[in-house]
């Protein structure tokens, strides 16, 4: 049975892990989640995503360790990538959710730990449940995690804090620090995270496609250089007819009609 599914609605692509009992995830499903996001990004009718998991126990409880280094069964062709780069698959999963074409909701049900912090860093926007929290416990088992992952979300300082001493952050916490959108009650963070969801469907595909595209493109750049490269976008978005339709339903006051040209 798959590990991730992936369901389409009002063009809202809902990925869901569920792998029991607290979605420790392996390398088959670290390709699971790759495929997954790579899918999104040539569907029209994905405008937006929201990753998610199945139960209360955790979110993603980061490497499945009794998997660790035993992804291949015995008489199976090993990949040649597991050989020449064996963590290849773990980067190419989370860059499948950073680089998705459409932006991602986040929405965390539980513990996100390891892997499961950097996938949640990975989201464009994060709501998560009321007692999530988020850490990476790697120091603690002879692994390192994804510092680089945990500075995205609280800065320099307290990521150091909480990587060395592989303690965890609340949701509470974060909501403080403003790296989540909301906290709720387990029970309304799905429609949470689909009424978010909801506001960016209802905007141009196009535009959303191509407002990821520079905000990842610009997010690390200087201030001139980044301001540059937006403009470079919106040049391109104005070549679309979404960009006059945008205008016009404004104007009109209507609710305006998107299309693919």
């Amino acid at each position: 049975m798959p590990s991730v599914t992936v369901d389409l609605a009002d063009h809202i692509a809902t990925v869901t892990l569920d792998r029991p009992p607290v979605n420790a995830v392996d390398r088959a499903t670290m390709a699971e989640i790759r495929d997954a996001f790579n899918a999104l990004d040539d569907d029209h009718e994905v405008r937006v995503a929201v990753f998610t998991a199945v139960g209360d126990r955790a979110f993603m409880a980061g490497a499945d360790l009794a998997k660790l280094g035993a992804d291949t069964g015995s008489g199976e062709t090993v990949p040649a990538t597991l050989v020449t780069d064996p963590p290849r698959v773990t980067r190419d999963a989370m860059w499948s959710v950073l680089d998705c074409a459409v932006p991602v909701i986040g929405a965390i049900n539980g513990p996100a730990l390891g892997a499961g912090l950097a996938f949640a860093a990975c989201c464009d926007i994060l709501v998560a449940a009321e007692g999530a929290t988020f850490g990476t416990p790697e120091i603690n088992v002879g692994l390192l995690g994804a510092s680089s992952h945990l500075t995205t979300l609280v800065g320099r300082h307290k990521a150091r804090e909480l990587y060395f001493t592989g303690e965890p952050i609340t949701a509470e916490e974060l909501y403080r620090l403003g790296a989540l959108s909301a906290v709720v009650p387990r029970h309304e963070l799905m429609t949470t995270a689909l009424r978010l969801a909801g506001k960016l469907a209802a905007k141009s595909p196009i535009a959303l496609r191509l407002a990821k595209e520079a905000m990842n493109r610009t997010e690390h750049l200087p201030l001139k250089e980044a301001y540059r490269t937006e403009q470079e976008y919106t040049a391109r978005l104005g070549g679309f007819e979404d960009a006059a339709e945008a205008r016009a339903a404004h104007n009109e006051k209507r609710p305006p009609d998107w299309k693919w040209r």
